[in-house]
């Protein structure tokens, strides 16, 4: 009798047939992540280059003022005229801080608009005019600019390897501004809460894992190159419990208040004497920068140069309580310096001259606390300012403990800036980075209804556009279209 024929073999493993066949191992996937990582290199790589540049050009400048304290008087409002005339055509966009132009991006999924935010002659350009005005003494950051390059290079890096759909390149950009906050930082885990809070807290895109190993990656090569070092020092405070708890209560209030005050001031208005101001920069933007300059120059002679730069140099010497801690008045005259370095249209963040106010302010409110440490209090004004002017606590908050390497006062520095947060909501009641994307939104969606002229918007805008009509990606009010004012673009 002929033998039945024997069952086919099946696979000697089915188990491990099926894992080769998770989604995990397509070769599409594994794509974007080999894309995503090595932007992360490439982007630790640039923000550690974008700082050495930095401390070399506000170097450059303190040599500069070492031959005499007159020269920026004329040097500065020279510079930032010439800087505010570079950037009125095709490198608008470099203006300002540069986050509310990532966030804008991630609302507006247009490629065209995408791509005159983000485009690499725009972050080649953003480095360079940044490294040109901490040159000549502009109160400025490095962090804001650093976030902007990041999510370009993030971005053009997707497109070149064909991830140019919508959604694909908002990963890409989220994930680049991430990063690009961790390694000017050195802050990983303060990148990772950013863009939660700032530039994803608002949005439908998905924070994933495999965003969240893109920004570790940046971080970890940050720190194998720069070491594993805090960026104002080890600083060894703690609020114990009892009367000098109230210094969580004035700072949250006090540096909250200012902070809120500080944003604004630079967001400007429709009505009013920052009317006025928003309308004098749009009119004559050279001159107007040149005279911020001057105002700017000016303070440094009254302070003995202390408000120039980032503010790091005297940051450090109050957190840690070292030789050549600036003046009582520190903290307000940085904060002026601050507002009209904005004011000018220049390219440059806000991220470290608001912690130089912060400390100054903390400093102030030390001398009225004779219960409270010293360092504490510090810390705590830096951490609540802040919150105060970027409206993100929980960012705030991150970013001054890691930057001390303080986890003792995390819970007195989370309370100080959920106080700020709520006291700075009286003067800006709209984050500050968030306002300016809105206006951006805006901007393009007013130029979609009607043809754009020579004057295409990419910075910041200078004046809030009133309430009414339809609803923008912000879910918020948008004006309703209307044609451009006679003489204006």
């Amino acid at each position: 009798m002929p033998k039945p024929p024997e069952p086919e073999m099946k696979s000697a493993n089915p188990r491990l047939q099926s894992l080769l066949g998770h989604e995990f191992f397509a070769p599409h996937h594994w794509k974007r992540r080999l894309v995503l990582w090595s932007g992360a290199v490439l982007v630790a790589l640039t923000a550690i280059l974008f700082a050495k540049a930095s401390t070399w050009s506000y170097h450059l400048f303190l040599g500069i003022l070492g031959h005499g304290s007159w020269i920026p008087l004329i040097l500065t409002p020279l510079v930032f005229g010439l800087l505010a005339w570079v950037t009125a055509g095709r490198l608008r966009a470099t203006r300002g801080s540069g986050i509310p132009q990532v966030i804008a991006t991630l609302h507006i999924e247009d490629a065209g608009f995408r791509e005159r935010m983000l485009a690499l002659p725009i972050a080649a350009g953003k480095m360079a005019l940044t490294l040109i005005a901490l040159a000549v003494g502009a109160s400025i950051g490095r962090e804001g600019p650093t976030v902007h390059v990041s999510a370009g290079l993030f971005y053009s890096l997707g497109r070149r390897f064909g991830f140019s759909d919508p959604k694909a390149a908002s990963r890409f950009i989220l994930a680049g501004g991430a990063a690009g906050i961790a390694a000017a930082f050195n802050t990983p885990l303060a990148g990772v809460v950013f863009a939660i809070e700032e530039l994803a807290g608002t949005f439908e895109h998905r924070f994933s894992g495999l965003l969240l190993t893109a920004v570790i990656i940046g971080g970890v090569v940050s720190l194998g190159i720069m070491g594993n070092y805090s960026y104002f020092g080890e600083v060894e405070a703690s609020l114990p419990l009892g009367h000098a708890w109230l210094a969580v209560l004035l700072t949250g209030v006090v540096c909250g208040l200012l902070g809120g005050l500080f944003a604004r001031l630079i967001l400007l208005s429709r009505h009013g004497p920052l009317a006025q101001v928003g309308r004098l920069r749009e009119r004559w933007p050279v001159s107007f920068a040149a005279g911020c300059g001057l105002a700017l120059a000016l303070l440094g002679v009254c302070t003995h140069g202390s408000v120039y730069g980032t503010g790091y140099d005297q940051a450090r010497a109050i957190v840690q309580a070292t030789a050549g801690m600036p003046d009582q008045g520190f903290g307000i005259a940085k904060l002026a310096a601050n507002v009209v370095s904005y004011w000018a249209g220049i390219p440059g963040g806000i991220f470290s001259p608001a912690l130089a106010v912060g400390a100054g302010l903390g400093q102030n409110i030390a001398h009225f606390l004779p219960g409270a440490p010293a360092a504490a209090v510090v810390l705590l004004g830096m951490s609540a300012y802040l919150a105060g002017v970027t409206g993100a606590p929980l960012t705030s908050a991150v970013i001054a403990m890691e930057l001390t390497d303080n986890q003792e006062m995390v819970i007195p520095i989370m309370a100080a800036c959920l106080l700020a947060r709520a006291a700075s909501s009286l003067f800006c009641p709209t984050p500050v980075y968030r306002d300016f994307a809105e206006r951006m939104v805006q901007d393009f969606e007013r130029q979609q209804a009607s043809p754009p002229s020579a004057g295409e918007s990419g910075d910041e805008p200078d004046e809030p556009l009133p309430p009414g009509g339809h609803t923008s990606a912000f879910g918020e009010p948008v004006a309703p279209t209307r044609p451009p004012a006679p003489g204006q673009p």
